[in-house]
């Protein structure tokens, strides 16, 4: 009997301490996202993707997000890229095209820009709105948290993500099909000081095994907070949005 009460005892310990790690994991994420961007804001990036001979094609966009799940991208430069515009409302994408009638559907594996990064990940949203920390485990200066996608619309099956201690912000970021097949890398440097007490990294780096000798780099500047009204993030005001800079 008394053997019985201390297995039972260990294995509810057990589930409490799992319970208490995925918790733990999940707050470190959200504070990993409060980190890196303000829930309401506007920025510019340059997006350059490098093909393996060294060739380079590069693009600049104005973003702008408010809220969990709503944010636009307006393509400034190359000048056929101009007046382009995507809009994300939770899991669903468009693109706007001037002089063509309707917004496009477009899908988060898709490109909009051709190289590593993907819609999602020019679209990024809370990492927290899309994914639940099944574990977090300790690597020397650094969390370890493994990510498993909310739903099955998001670009990636499931994640490890290696967070700084000190500073509660990613450095890399591994992302998974379903299959567990590894489909590319992401990572952070250059830690720089925006103003408005937002401190994080102004460098994006990408590379997949799926696309050997490729490599993306998304360039992050003069990101502060801002209000914006619902308006701006619907299809109607996609035409609109170089009017906000």
């Amino acid at each position: 009997m008394i053997y019985k009460i201390t297995t039972l005892s260990l294995l509810l310990s057990l589930l409490l301490t799992g319970t208490a790690l995925a918790l733990d994991g999940n707050k470190i994420l959200r504070q990993v996202d409060a980190r890196m961007q303000p829930q309401s804001y506007e920025m510019y990036r340059k997006i350059i993707n490098i093909e393996p001979d060294g060739k380079k094609r590069e693009f600049i966009l104005y973003t702008v997000k408010t809220g969990q799940d709503k944010m636009v991208a307006l393509f400034i430069s190359p000048a056929s890229e101009e007046g382009r515009a995507t809009l994300r409302l939770g899991d669903n994408m468009w693109l706007y095209i001037p002089n063509i009638g309707k917004p496009l559907r477009i899908t988060s594996l898709q490109s909009v820009i051709g190289g590593i990064f993907n819609n999602s990940d020019i679209l990024r949203l809370d990492y927290s709105t899309e994914y639940d920390a099944k574990s977090i485990t300790e690597q020397g200066e650094n969390y370890l948290l493994e990510l498993q996608a909310k739903t099955s619309s998001v670009a990636y099956d499931h994640l490890k993500m290696e967070v700084d201690k000190k500073t509660l912000l990613p450095t890399t970021i591994e992302c998974y099909a379903v299959s567990g097949m590894l489909i590319k890398t992401l990572r952070y440097s250059k830690t720089k000081d925006f103003g408005g007490g937002m401190v994080r990294p102004s460098v994006l780096e990408t590379n997949s095994p799926l696309h050997k000798g490729y490599r993306s780099l998304m360039l992050f500047a003069k990101m502060k907070k801002k209000d914006f009204a619902d308006e701006v993030f619907t299809l109607n005001y996609l035409s609109k949005i170089d009017e906000l800079r």
